[in-house]
C-alpha cells in the first residue's frame, strides 16, 4: 500500500515541477522542443537539397552580391550574400546521409553542391573580369589564409545548423549559422583568383571552402547522431572519411595558425621595441605597424607622423639593425613619414 502511494506522490511532484519549469522557462523554453521525427526530417532535407531552378537562382544572386561586396570591400554586402545563399541545405543533406547511409540523398545533395560550387566560381570569375578591378581588398585577402580558428568556426556552425534544422521552433537561427560559416564568399574569391591568375588566392580560398564544408558535414552529422538519428554502425564509414579529411586539412591549417601566432608575437615584440627603446620613434605618433613574413624575412611597414626632414635614412638603418639584433631575424624596414604641420593661434589680448 505504501509503494503505490509513494509512486503517485513522485508522479504528481514530477508533473508539478515540469509544469512550473515550462511555465517559467521564458526564453529557455526551446530546450524542451524535441527533434522532429525521422521521416519528417528526411523529407525536409530531401526538399532543400534539390538542385532546382530556385536553388540556382538564389545561389547565383548570392554570388553576385558576394563578389561585388568583396571587390568593394563591403562587409555588410558580404553578410547579405551569406544570408541569401542556399548552400546549407545540400551540406546538411550530406551530413544526414552520412549517418543514415542514405545514398539517394547523398547523390542528390552532392549534385546540388558540386554544380552550385562550380557555377559560383564561374560567376565570380566573370564578374571580376567585367568589373576590371585587380586590387585585392582586405575582405578578399582575409579569405586566403585559413587556419585552425576557421575550422573551429565551421565545426561549431555545423553543429548549430544541424541542431536548429532538426527543430521546427528554432529554425530562425539558420541565417545566423550561414553568416558564421560564410560558404559563398570563399567560392567568389576562388573565382577572383582564377580571373586574376593568382594561384595563392585560389589555393587559400579553396582550402577555406573545403575546411568549412568538411567541418559542417562532420559536426552536423555528429549532432544528428547524438539526437538518435541513424546509428553508429551506419555512420561509422562516413564519420571515418570525414575524420580523415579533417586530419588532412588540419596540416596546412595548423601551419597557417602557427604562422599567425609567430607573426603576432613578433609584431608585439617589434612594436614594444620601436615605441620604448628607440630614440627615433619613441616620441613620434605611430599610426600603424604591420609585420609580414616573406621568404624567411620579416617585412615591417611603419607609418608615423612627423615634421618633414626630422627622420633620416641613417636613423631608419640604425633602427633596422637594432631590431635585427634584438629579434635575431632578418628584417626589412619600410617607414612612411606623413608630414605634419602645427598652427597655433594665441589668444589676443
Amino acid at each position: 500500500m505504501v509503494k503505490p502511494v509513494f509512486k503517485q506522490i513522485l508522479r504528481w511532484s514530477s508533473q508539478k515541477v515540469t509544469g512550473l519549469r515550462k511555465a517559467n522557462s521564458g526564453d529557455w523554453a526551446w530546450l524542451d522542443v524535441k527533434p522532429m521525427p525521422l521521416p519528417v526530417l528526411n523529407r525536409k532535407l530531401w526538399k532543400v537539397a534539390e538542385p532546382s531552378i530556385p536553388y540556382y537562382v538564389l545561389l547565383s544572386l548570392s554570388v553576385v552580391i558576394a563578389t561585388l561586396g568583396l571587390l568593394a570591400n563591403s562587409a555588410a554586402t558580404i553578410i547579405g550574400a551569406m544570408i541569401v545563399a542556399p548552400l546549407m541545405g545540400p551540406i546538411l543533406g550530406m551530413a544526414f546521409s552520412m549517418i543514415m547511409s542514405n545514398r539517394r540523398l547523398l547523390r542528390r545533395s552532392t549534385l546540388a553542391l558540386v554544380t552550385g560550387a562550380l557555377m559560383s566560381i564561374a560567376i565570380g570569375a566573370m564578374i571580376c573580369q567585367l568589373v576590371g578591378i585587380e586590387t585585392l581588398t582586405p575582405e578578399i585577402t582575409a579569405r586566403t589564409s585559413p587556419n585552425l580558428l576557421d575550422l573551429g568556426v565551421a565545426l561549431a556552425a555545423g553543429g548549430a545548423g544541424a541542431f536548429a534544422f532538426s527543430r521546427r521552433d528554432i529554425a530562425d537561427a539558420l541565417p545566423g549559422v550561414a553568416i558564421a560559416v560564410a560558404l559563398v564568399p570563399p567560392l567568389s574569391v576562388i573565382g577572383i583568383g582564377i580571373a586574376l591568375n593568382l594561384q595563392d588566392v585560389t589555393f587559400g580560398s579553396s582550402l577555406l571552402f573545403l575546411t568549412n564544408l568538411t567541418g559542417i558535414i562532420f559536426s552536423g552529422g555528429l549532432v544528428l547522431l547524438l539526437q538518435r538519428y541513424g546509428s553508429l554502425a551506419r555512420a561509422q564509414k562516413g564519420l571515418t572519411v570525414a575524420i580523415v579529411a579533417l586530419l588532412i586539412l588540419g596540416i596546412p591549417l595548423a601551419l597557417s595558425f602557427q604562422d599567425v601566432v609567430i607573426r603576432e608575437q613578433t609584431r608585439s615584440q617589434i612594436n614594444q621595441l620601436i615605441r620604448q627603446e628607440t630614440l627615433t620613434f619613441s616620441d613620434k605618433d605611430i599610426r600603424s605597424l604591420t609585420v609580414q613574413r616573406h621568404q624567411g624575412q620579416l617585412l615591417v611597414d611603419l607609418e608615423v607622423s612627423a615634421p618633414a626632414g626630422e627622420i633620416s635614412d641613417r636613423q631608419v638603418d640604425l633602427v633596422r639593425e637594432f631590431l635585427q639584433n634584438q629579434t635575431e631575424r632578418a628584417i626589412a624596414l619600410n617607414v612612411t613619414v606623413i608630414p605634419t604641420e602645427q598652427f597655433i593661434s594665441p589668444v589676443e589680448e
